[in-house]
């Protein structure tokens, strides 16, 4: 068994084709140029570079020149870098012009939320989304992390319907990667899409093949990303008191400025057996990576994932070492008891967050379990079509038991 790149409809050959055409006839248009992103972003609002996030330039930099160096990308993953870069520092000035029109917003309350964390395809995103479910918490929506200040209107429209068509623009380029993972509108999404307006954001890493950036990343100092994440927050919960819950594998390796950002919140750390983790984050990030580049590399692609899945770890370990615990609870579920016992692994979450959960918890995972059914096909993958070696994963990865839970409790 070997890994293949997800087939594309007629319909995505021929996106890909006319865009193809563009990039042949139009060069200049695909240039990763920092400047050409910097007009685009000015001439499309009202802004100036003076109102861009600290440290844009250089987050910009680094992105662009890995997107051109390493990349690989096709016209569609050209046009989406730019477009990405474009839209995350408008997005940055948006946020704090919000701020300054209405200073009032920077003093709204925010309880500490509730944030899952963990390697890739541990059941972060059940979790998620099935504590979003609960009227009392409030999982943002794809729309609302990507344009937080449209909420602040009282005539905003609903959620759902601003980000309906990028959403189905994805899967008609590549359906697979809704087989991998769920996605759309209506889906609470993680954090990272709300990230990086300073163009500092992990989430970057995982739709395109950026080793510079990314090892330039991890020598950055994100405590600014974080708190003009915070930001943005305040923006949606000017509007709305419920608690957030929040998810992001990649907070895993930003766990100081998350508790400097969010003090007080409750750290949900799922874990899973580390070479089902690794091998399916390679598979999801190989599906991700197809959608912009006809050059995908399995073996590559898993190689990265596990540097950056120690780095990450090796991270949260040493920071969860020496965290006070005033400063953040830490609650380590074993994703066989998510799976096996949910309302046993659920009702400890709400333990640590100091919530009651809901009255009747079984029938409330029940109810979100038949609106969202697994889908038990689909996605099926191998350590060796990647290139992993279980043996040596797992004792590369032994450091790990410092947090592990004991499964059964």
């Amino acid at each position: 068994m070997s890994w293949q790149m997800p087939p594309r409809s007629a319909t995505a050959r021929q996106i890909y084709a006319e865009a193809e055409k563009d990039r042949a006839e139009n060069p200049q248009r695909y240039r990763f140029d920092a400047d050409r992103v910097v007009e685009r972003a000015t001439r499309r609002s009202e802004f100036t570079t003076d109102d861009f996030a600290d440290g844009w330039r250089s987050g910009l930099q680094a992105f662009l020149g890995s997107a051109e160096q390493d990349g690989r990308l096709n016209a569609v993953g050209a046009r989406m870098a730019q477009q990405s870069a474009t839209g995350r520092l408008i997005a940055g000035a948006r946020i704090a012009r919000c701020h300054k029109d209405r200073p009032d917003l920077g003093a709204v309350a925010m309880a500490p939320p509730i944030v899952i964390i963990g390697g890739w395809r541990t059941g972060t995103t059940f979790l998620f989304r099935l504590l979003g479910s609960d009227p009392r918490l409030h999982a943002p929506l794809p729309a609302e992390l990507v344009s937080p200040w449209r909420f602040t209107e009282p005539d905003h429209p609903p959620a759902a319907e601003i980000s309906a068509t990028a959403s189905q623009l994805l899967h008609t380029l590549n359906p697979d990667m809704a087989v991998v993972h769920p996605s759309g509108p209506a889906l609470p999404e993680e954090c990272v899409l709300g990230m990086g307006t300073d163009l500092r954001n992990w989430g970057f890493t995982s739709m395109m093949r950026l080793p510079s950036y990314a090892e330039w990343l991890a020598g950055q100092d994100l405590s600014g990303t974080y708190a003009r994440y915070r930001a943005g927050l305040q923006l949606l919960a000017a509007g709305d008191p419920r608690r957030f819950v929040l998810k992001a594998p990649a907070h895993t390796a930003e766990l100081d400025h998350l508790i400097e950002t969010f003090p007080g919140l409750t750290v949900v750390q799922i874990h899973r057996d580390i070479v089902s983790t690794l091998t399916s984050g390679a598979s999801l990030f190989a599906v991700y990576r197809a959608t912009y580049s006809d050059e995908v590399d399995p073996i590559e692609v898993a190689r990265q994932q596990v540097g950056q899945s120690e780095l990450w770890f090796r991270r949260a370990v040493a920071v969860r070492r020496e965290v006070p615990g005033d400063r953040a609870t830490f609650l380590d579920l074993d994703y066989r008891d998510l799976v096996g016992a949910p309302a046993r692994a659920v009702a400890r979450v709400y333990a640590a967050a100091g919530m009651p959960p809901p009255e009747d918890l079984g029938g409330f995972i029940e109810a979100y379990q038949r609106a969202h059914p697994r889908d038990a096909g689909g996605h099926r993958y191998t350590p060796e079509e990647f290139g992993i070696r279980p043996d040596e994963v797992r004792e590369r990865f032994a450091f790990l038991e410092e947090i592990a839970p004991e499964q059964g409790l």
